[in-house]
């Protein structure tokens, strides 16, 4: 039987749940719903005799479709069918034309960056011939691949889907090509590849064809796959649309990386060196865990989108479309070592040179920090922009140390601060230190300048880009301007004898406010038609609840109300005062 082989010390997702440690951090957050989640091919092929001779096995990129046909055929067997395979792949357009049309958005021999892929997946096919071998008479008649639900035929779809960590992971593995593509390429190819073209025209036809999947598979686990009906999973995303709920998050190491979150979220590798960063809504690439009569299965969050966005996002919705605005993940540098000095791009040069609509403006809060933990944030008074270029490119020839505080400033990094850092700031969190990072969506856009001379994990260079960074980086941040306006300055909100409301000041160029909810007991608050991303910072362990909905979070989780949700109210679970940030678009910027 074959497997699908991947890269990584994380453990993969069980497909059941298993023990839980309760009180602490839950790695796999699951929402309970009404409808059947099933498990195994033979049970996917008995619905599917129902449905007919012809079907389409779609799917994103990543799933291992020789497993997908080995089981389902070996299913079909059982039950006395035969199969009539047919690939979508066999009607790609030449890879000479597909690199005409892919190229141009891929940045020449930039190896981070390219440009979000401007057409759809019908680009990549010759679609005419395909009716011809749709039909073997007594067979079952599947087309299967990425994209096979461009065929014509109101044909039953059976989506396979696969997260994007496992893709990730597979691709480390070399077990992943990208479309169109035929051999396995560098992992680091591979990503740029899936960031500006694959999971483009991906996400296009995954929302185009949402609302016609009769079957929805998640194939993380290639031998242990589980699945739910169409209807039924548009049934549960409707109720998430007005409740609260946990994405999945999922932990990376870097070479920077640190211990509190291996040393305080239990479930993970503790084998794994350290972990540098915590994903824990960074909607591109997270899923939503369902759970029914105890089988879990994990649908992508833009699903929830597609199916109702602006339930999810209310007022914002008219801006950021089936796009979610805001991230929240952690960066671990406890016990570990300094970021990157780096900065992000303009909300110009985004979407001039990256096909981004909006930038990647940050802010660092604090959640955990040693005595000595600073942030370095914006340039010393007396920046020479000439001479700090200068350095920053010797080092990097020469391998040559900078002083790096002879040019930035720094800041004590204390539980709670919070940091702000708009597009064109220099910026990083020093060592010692658990950052909340509350940022805009876009995640990949960093123009590092130093990186302290450190290989990667895997000992080779990293790279550095200096020269966007400069084309980036706002000078005017300098000296008193820094602390004036980098450093949130708090101001009480509402405030009663039992809890207040703390807001917690942006910069002019950060679309969303932040605010602080600290409360004895309990405290109620309506999401305004905002969707709120929020997160336990104080406090052991909270009730949230939304309607007829009640879920436990604990310290360090992070949760979303949508915009549907309304009213909802938030109860104190542990004897100390607990506080939750919370993150939504600002009114001005919907």
């Amino acid at each position: 039987m074959p497997g699908t082989s991947r890269n990584s010390e994380q453990f993969l997702m069980p497909s059941t749940i298993e023990n839980q440690i309760t009180g602490k951090y839950e790695i796999y957050p699951f929402y309970n719903i009404s409808g059947t989640i099933s498990s195994g091919y033979h049970s996917l092929t008995e619905r599917l005799l129902l449905k007919g001779e012809h079907i389409v096995f779609d799917g994103y990129i990543g799933v291992n479709w020789e497993a997908v046909k080995e089981q389902t055929t070996r299913a079909f067997t059982d039950l006395g069918k035969s199969i009539n395979w047919i690939s979508i792949n066999n009607y790609l357009k030449s890879s000479e034309d597909l690199e005409i049309k892919t190229s141009p958005f891929l940045g020449g021999d930039d190896p981070l960056f390219g440009s979000a892929y401007t057409g759809t997946l019908q680009d990549f096919f010759e679609l005419k011939n395909v009716d011809e071998v749709l039909s073997v008479d007594g067979s079952i008649n599947i087309i299967y691949g990425c994209g096979a639900a461009l065929v014509s035929g109101n044909f039953p779809i059976v989506y396979f889907d696969v997260p994007k960590n496992e893709i990730q992971f597979r691709s480390r593995a070399g077990s992943v090509n990208n479309l169109g593509r035929h051999f396995p390429e560098d992992p680091k190819i591979q990503y740029k590849r899936f960031y500006f073209i694959d999971w483009v025209v991906l996400n296009k036809h995954k929302e185009e064809i949402f609302p016609r999947i009769d079957f929805m598979v998640d194939e993380q686990r290639t031998e242990d796959i589980t699945w739910i009906s169409g209807n039924e999973l548009r049934s549960a995303l409707s109720t998430i649309t007005k409740n609260v709920f946990r994405a999945r998050p999922w932990f990376e190491p870097g070479v920077w990386g640190g211990q509190w979150i291996k040393e305080n979220i239990p479930g993970l590798n503790k084998d794994t060196k350290n972990y540098a960063w915590s994903f824990e809504l960074i909607a591109p690439e997270n899923g939503i865990i369902l759970e029914s009569g105890s089988k879990l299965l994990e649908v992508s969050i833009d699903c929830l989108l597609y199916y109702d966005h602006v339930a999810v996002l209310g007022k914002a919705a008219k801006r950021f479309g089936n796009k979610f605005p805001i991230r929240f993940d952690f960066l671990d540098t406890m016990d570990g070592d300094n970021l990157s000095l780096q900065c992000h791009p303009s909300v110009n040069y985004t979407k001039q040179h990256f096909g981004e609509d909006f930038t990647q403006d940050e802010t660092y809060y604090i959640l955990e920090s040693k005595p000595g933990a600073e942030v370095y944030l914006g340039f010393q008074n007396d920046i020479d922009p000439d001479t700090f270029r200068r350095e920053l490119e010797s080092s990097f020839i020469h391998h040559k140390e900078v002083d790096v505080k002879k040019y930035i400033q720094t800041f004590p990094a204390r539980k709670h601060d919070l940091f702000l850092i708009p597009n064109g700031t220099v910026h990083c969190s020093g060592r010692d230190a658990l950052v909340l990072e509350i940022s805009a969506t876009p995640y990949i856009f960093t123009f590092k300048m130093y990186d302290w001379l450190r290989p990667d994990l895997n000992g080779l260079p990293r790279p550095l880009n200096i020269n966007r960074a400069f084309e980036n980086l706002n000078f005017d941040r300098k000296g008193k301007v820094v602390e004036n306006t980098l450093l949130s300055k708090s101001t009480k909100l509402k405030e009663t004898d039992e809890w207040r409301v703390v807001g917690l000041s942006t910069h002019d160029e950060h679309f969303y406010a932040i605010a602080r909810l600290e409360f004895k007991e309990s405290i109620t608050d309506n999401t305004n038609d905002q969707c709120l991303i929020m997160s336990l910072v104080e406090g052991e362990s909270v009730t949230v609840i939304t309607g007829q909905r009640q879920m436990v979070v604990h310290y360090a989780e992070t949760f979303i109300i949508p915009a549907a949700a309304g009213s909802f109210m938030i109860k104190n679970e542990g004897p100390s005062l607990a506080k939750v940030i919370k993150a939504f678009v600002k009114d001005s910027s919907c």
